[in-house]
């Protein structure tokens, strides 16, 4: 976004993205893995300290692309803010993580092109969100059996 005369407004690429995700956003359910999912808006399954396979690879995704600003286990860092103390919510989330984010001299690029990213975006959502809400802990989780 930019300030243009006291207004924001949106950039041209965010305004061509936008329609997009929220087309995707809907057409998927709202990122949803089942019909429970939809009513308790949980992304992840976690049992005994173990988590699902969208939940693990959203902590693997999540290692390999995003924990050398935001931190091991989405704790934060001197570079970038804590993600689990305050999750946005999931549209939010896809928004900042697709199309990046500035907040005065520090900036976040968009992932919209990463293979190893956007596809996953909703993995990595479930992950911090059971690290958020305490129902997984710091660390390599293990795997439910299918």
């Amino acid at each position: 976004m930019s300030l243009q005369r006291g207004r924001q407004t949106m950039s041209p690429w965010l305004q061509l993205i936008l329609p997009s995700v929220v087309v995707f956003t809907l057409a998927s359910g709202f990122g949803a893995s089942s019909q429970d999912d939809l009513t308790t808006g949980k992304f992840y399954k976690v049992v005994n300290g173990k988590v699902d396979a969208r939940t693990y690879n959203g902590f693997r995704r999540y290692h390999g692309g995003c924990s050398h600003c935001h931190g091991p286990d989405g704790v934060g860092s001197t570079f970038a803010s804590a993600l689990v103390d305050r999750l946005p919510s999931i549209e939010l989330f896809r928004l900042t993580v697709l199309g990046g984010q500035r907040s005065g001299a520090s900036v976040m690029q968009g992932f919209a092109d990463d293979p190893n990213v956007a596809p996953y975006i909703d993995d990595i959502y479930a992950y911090l969100q059971a690290r958020a809400d305490g129902a997984l802990g710091r660390g390599r989780p293990g795997r439910l059996e299918r």
